[in-house]
């Protein structure tokens, strides 16, 4: 059993995919960097606010008298979700532009298939049929 799992283990395939979700979640780190720290900013900038604070108030905070706050405010955070929507879209993007380069590469390299050499065509044959039946 453990021989049986140590081959399904070492497969490339599945070592493909670990490589793969390894590199996957790094490039996430560097995209959501990239999103927060250049994007975001530039976004602000046009709305004149952080993007990431840009939300909506659903509930106010409730206070005492003695003015403590009892209850938290609820807040609808969109710029945090748009912020999260950036992100997949450039990672999506990215990701469709490595395969659609792969795919391209790998036509290149499958070589065209050798032609069949061409037998006699079918008036070729008729008229050997012909002939033959001539004699």
């Amino acid at each position: 059993m453990l021989k049986e799992f140590k081959e399904f283990a070492m497969k490339g395939n599945l070592v493909d995919i670990a490589v793969g979700f390894v590199m996957g979640a790094a490039f996430k780190q560097v995209v959501t960097s990239f999103t927060g720290g250049i994007v975001s900013p530039l976004i602000g900038l046009i709305f004149n606010a952080d993007f990431k604070s840009l939300k909506i108030e659903l509930k106010e905070a409730v206070t005492n008298a003695a003015g403590e706050v009892t209850t938290e405010a609820v807040y609808l955070e969109y710029g945090t979700f748009l912020t999260h929507v950036i992100d997949f879209i450039i990672v999506a993007f990215v990701m469709f532009m490595m395969v659609k380069g792969i795919n391209k590469m790998k036509k290149k390299e499958e070589e065209p298939a050798p032609e069949e050499p061409a037998g006699p065509s079918q008036e070729e044959l008729l008229a050997e049929i012909r002939d033959l039946l001539k004699k």
